[in-house]
């Protein structure tokens, strides 16, 4: 069994940091490109947009690396040496941080979108929200990382 959790350690690790990536590089795009320039466009153009966005994003592939992190990231924990496993149970904390602020915060703002509410109630938090998420994300992928380069 050890044998099989040494082969498996590195490409696990590999495997959470690039999920954790992929989500940082996410909301990063988002806080850097999407929402200024949607800050630019007109209340209906803005709402049309985020509703239209909000459901295209729940795809399969969005979806792989919003639940793969996190996963992965518990079997980084799992695999992880001692020396690297503090970092990796840090990844996954701020992973699960990730996936918590979107269930809080994000998604109840884009049904309240979806159901008719206002770009003005909505706007200003869901940045706000967004912006918690790429900092809770990219610290994973730090943190993530060096627990591969100590593994």
């Amino acid at each position: 069994m050890t044998d099989l959790l040494d082969q498996l350690r590195n490409p696990i690790l590999l495997a959470a940091t690039l999920a954790t990536g992929l989500q940082a590089g996410t909301y990063y795009t988002w806080a850097s490109g999407v929402m200024p320039g949607l800050a630019r466009v007109d209340d209906h153009t803005f709402v049309s947009s985020m509703n239209h966005i909000n459901v295209a994003i729940v795809n399969p592939v969005f979806l792989a690396t919003f639940l793969g992190a996190p996963a992965l990231a518990a079997a980084a924990v799992a695999v992880g040496p001692p020396g690297a496993r503090g970092w990796a149970v840090a990844g996954l904390v701020l992973a699960l941080g990730t996936v918590a602020i979107t269930a809080v915060g994000n998604v109840p703002l884009n049904d309240t979108l979806a159901a008719g509410g206002s770009r003005t109630d909505f706007e200003t938090a869901w940045v706000r929200w967004n912006a918690a998420r790429a900092v809770t994300s990219t610290t994973s992928l730090a943190c993530l990382a060096w627990a591969a380069l100590r593994a």
